[in-house]
């Protein structure tokens, strides 16, 4: 029976830090900086895009605004969706299909950046606390990794990383398709189209920056001398790669401002500025 006395580590009964086998440290961490803010900061960024990608989501309505048509509702897979003149409308699902179409994409782009390396880091601390912080301990009585459900479905990171590569090019099919005007004349550009050219950029380099496409185009190779342009291509998405965390909040923040722009031109709230 533990009595309160004893050292960490030597009460069989204890569990996490304080169980038998670990380091006899009575503080649970000797850091005295706010190690705390930073993943109290990853959990409002990432809720805060969960609250508002959700409800966009759902709206099923201001997602088309001649030119421009929403990332959250591309390309538009149900035939309840707005008719897009040239735009992604592909009706696949025909009319048994009553909800708001973008969730019939939103689950690809959704699923690769939920198993993506950085965001698992992000939200393991920020969310589950597992760690909170370097040095700082897991609050949790056992540790299985990513052997079980749900954590399992991680693995699918590579597969989900095939199916971002053509949302992607919808999405710059969506972008050529900002150099048209209200009335479909080509040769024109608005502020939309530079929100679209900045996102897709982040989209295309976010992407390829994946530890996924990283081990595709460079993986599994014994002399890169035998292979110099895997090597060469391994070289460039390196040096995205480290830049993936940069990346992956700058894309994240950039669809939902060109889904935000897109709201706000389909609901009136004021015109697209244009360029030429």
């Amino acid at each position: 029976m533990a009595t309160g006395t004893e050292p960490p580590g030597t009460d069989p009964t204890a569990t996490g830090v304080r169980s038998p086998g670990r380091a006899a440290i009575s503080a649970r961490h000797l850091r005295t900086d706010r190690w705390w803010l930073a993943p109290a900061a990853t959990a409002a960024g990432l809720l805060a895009f969960v609250a508002y990608s959700t409800w966009r989501a759902f709206a099923n309505a201001d997602y088309y605004a001649a030119p421009y048509v929403s990332p959250f509702y591309s390309p538009c897979l149900a035939e309840n969706c707005v008719p897009m003149r040239g735009g992604p409308n592909w009706e696949v699902f025909g009319s048994w299909w009553g909800l708001s179409p973008a969730l019939l994409i939103l689950v690809f782009p959704l699923g690769f950046r939920l198993t993506c390396y950085y965001y698992r880091k992000a939200y393991y601390r920020g969310f589950w606390a597992a760690p909170p912080a370097c040095a700082v301990a897991e609050p949790h009585r056992a540790y299985t990794g990513e052997t079980r459900f749900p954590l399992l479905l991680q693995n699918l990171h590579r597969y989900f990383f095939y199916a971002a590569l053509p949302v992607a090019g919808i999405l710059t099919y969506d972008t050529v398709l900002t150099f048209r005007n209200a009335d479909y004349a080509w040769g024109h550009a608005g502020l939309g189209t530079l929100i679209f050219l900045v996102n897709i950029v982040l989209i295309w380099a976010y992407t390829l920056s994946c530890h996924s496409c990283r081990h595709i185009v460079g993986g599994r190779l014994k002399h890169f001398s035998k292979h110099p342009v895997r090597y060469r291509l391994w070289s460039w998405v390196g040096r995205l790669n480290a830049r993936h965390m940069l990346l992956a909040w700058a894309s994240l923040i950039s669809v939902a401002l060109c889904d935000l722009y897109v709201y706000l031109l389909a609901t009136g709230t004021f015109d697209d500025p244009r360029f030429f």
